[in-house]
């Protein structure tokens, strides 16, 4: 198979300005490296039931595949060639027939904070209302800062946005990586990742395929970013071996060095808040997996039976 205008590449991504963004740049990335028109490609938005659902916490109605299962659906009926993901969103299992072996560069991995009124955390008032939907950033703030009160905040950037200007929190965050890739710099104020630890995979875009489709596994092949790669082997390792989803406050950042070196930086949190756990690791980068395999060992050894 060829892509052409008559037969295109169909690429599945949720419906968000985000998402589409993030379609149109692997759309773009591929023309580059195929030297193919953009009408050789085809953008398939595929509503998911995490886009659907929005008056409720992700982890109360099943946690990341809620972003995944409708567009994994569609490809491995042939209704698509290519999911793009948010790798932050992903499942550590993926459906069989499936897999992802493709990451594209990664964006700035840090967390921003948003206020209309504030320009970082320190300026909160005690009592002040941070709206966020990630368990992982309500541990953070609460662990730092109890004093504030944290609210459920799902949606889109716009969303949560709007729900700023319409007084229901003081704040929230978003990842920078979002925000660059919609051009919204202008309202971020980017948090120091020793402040807030990201989330696994934050910053990276991801794109899945079926196993036995050997020529869209040599298209993404030449678009894939080994740094990316490297980087998630260690995160995603971490977030498996701790059996992470939604439903539970992880963070983790890997960070390649000099000399063919990585970095791993992993934390996990009660949901309350109340406690923080964190290792730091170095080794080889072809070693990625295995060092966050064995943090994940060390912090499950840490944590006790019902630490989540």
């Amino acid at each position: 198979m060829t892509f052409s205008p008559d037969t295109p590449l169909k690429i599945g991504t949720r419906g968000s300005p985000l998402a589409l963004a993030q379609a149109r740049e692997t759309r773009s990335r591929l023309m580059a490296a195929l030297d193919l028109p953009e009408s050789a490609f085809e953008i398939m938005v595929i509503k998911t039931t995490g886009d659907l659902v929005q008056n409720r916490p992700l982890s109360e109605i099943g946690g990341k595949g809620l972003f995944t299962k409708e567009i994994e659906e569609a490809l491995l009926g042939g209704a698509i060639d290519i999911a793009v993901h948010s790798m932050k969103d992903m499942p550590v299992v993926f459906p069989a027939g499936l897999t992802l072996d493709c990451y594209l560069p990664r964006e700035d991995v840090r967390d921003a904070f948003i206020s209309r009124r504030y320009r970082n955390l320190s300026e909160l008032p005690s009592g002040s209302v941070v709206g966020t939907s990630s368990l992982r950033r309500k541990a953070q703030l609460i662990h730092r800062r109890p004093d504030l009160k944290v609210v459920e905040f799902r949606g889109n950037v716009q969303t949560r946005l709007r729900k700023l200007d319409d007084g229901v929190a003081d704040a929230t965050f978003l990842a920078m990586a979002g925000l660059n890739r919609l051009g919204m710099t202008e309202i971020a104020n980017p948090v120091h990742e020793d402040d807030m630890l990201p989330a696994i995979a934050q910053g990276c875009i991801g794109i899945e395929r079926r196993i036995d489709d050997s020529v869209v596994a040599g298209a993404l092949a030449l678009i894939n970013d080994a740094s990316s790669t490297t980087r998630l082997a260690a995160e995603r390792a971490l977030l498996k071996g701790l059996d992470g989803s939604c439903q539970t406050p992880i963070a983790g950042l890997a960070e390649l060095t000099d000399g063919g070196g990585l970095t791993l930086r992993g934390e996990v949190l009660r949901p309350d808040g109340s406690e923080c756990l964190s290792e730091q690791a170095s080794g080889p980068a072809d070693q990625a997996g295995e060092l966050g395999a064995e943090m994940a060992r060390k912090l499950r050894g840490r944590m006790g039976p019902d630490f989540f």
